[in-house]
């Protein structure tokens, strides 16, 4: 079980093939940076598709050496996504990421009718964090993607978590569905969302994992705040999940922990491959360790 995002790259660098990833609207300085350096790790192989000359241009400044690197030139941006979207959808590629170009346009591309990565799953994201004072790694779910979640979209944003946190060696992830309170309350949806998900794990229509809540944020990182309330709960102060009612509070966490230095990592799930999409905000290592995280699957 990884409790360091360096186990994570020890996953990555274990794996029995070198992953390939493609790079959308590769020119992209930051996103070249991360990717060469994933590449020199033996982590991955990168595919560039985009505006060869511009790719070029950034290498030279940057002294990456594009030897034995496949680049597809494609400068429009549009087109370059397609072909990088196929890339994936032909098992040319495992990995696909974003580079030079708008979320919306890489998104609409892998959620295209005719050649895109649909698989029938609701498209989501996960973050994966490093907290100096958290005894292992916490992933928050949804930060990125959907907005206001309702109860059957929570659940398919849980599957899609529990399913990754599997692939890392966490065999029976511990989820906490949090709201502003530990208690049911009719008049609060996230609440009573976080009760349903609870009998349905307990049920078992929600599978590969221990689902609690409400839990507020205190009580599902501290063991002792729970306590403290009463709550008696195998998920409190010990969360490997943390499933976030709507996109706001969750974005708000992510940045809070992020400018706090916490180490991090995120990819998109639900489509035929792992999606990196990173903020401009992120740092050169959340970059990183991002492309590592995919890759480790």
């Amino acid at each position: 079980m990884p409790k360091k995002i360096s186990d994570i790259y020890k996953l990555a660098e274990n794996q029995t093939k070198t992953k390939r990833l493609a790079l959308a609207v590769a020119q992209d300085e930051h996103a070249l940076d991360a990717v060469f350096e994933a590449k020199e790790k033996q982590i991955i192989e990168p595919i560039l598709v985009g505006d060869k000359e511009k790719i070029e241009q950034i290498a030279l400044k940057n002294d990456i050496n594009l030897s034995g690197v496949e680049i597809i030139d494609i400068p429009d941006k549009k087109e370059a996504v397609k072909r990088a979207i196929l890339l994936v959808r032909e098992n040319k590629a495992d990995i696909l990421m974003k580079g030079n170009v708008a979320t919306g346009i890489l998104l609409k591309g892998v959620l295209n009718e005719t050649y895109g990565l649909k698989t029938g799953n609701l498209l989501s994201h996960i973050a994966v964090f490093e907290l100096e004072n958290y005894h292992k790694l916490i992933a928050l779910t949804d930060v990125a993607m959907n907005i206001a979640p309702n109860l059957k979209e929570k659940s398919g944003i849980i599957s899609n978590s529990v399913g990754y946190l599997h692939k890392l060696g966490i065999e029976n992830p511990k989820v906490a569905v949090i709201g502003a309170v530990e208690l049911v309350n009719p008049k609060m949806e996230a609440t009573v969302d976080a009760a349903i998900l609870s009998k349905m794990a307990q049920r078992k229509q929600i599978s590969g994992c221990i689902i609690d809540g409400p839990l507020a944020f205190d009580n599902a990182m501290s063991k002792e705040s729970a306590e403290h309330k009463g709550i008696i709960s195998e998920v409190a102060g010990d969360a490997d999940l943390l499933l976030m009612p709507n996109i706001e509070t969750g974005n708000v966490l992510y940045k809070s922990f992020s400018f706090t230095g916490a180490k991090l990592a995120a990819v998109i799930l639900g489509a035929k491959a792992p999606i990196v999409l990173t903020s401009r905000s992120d740092s050169e290592e959340a970059k990183l360790n991002s492309i590592v995280l995919a890759a480790a699957s």
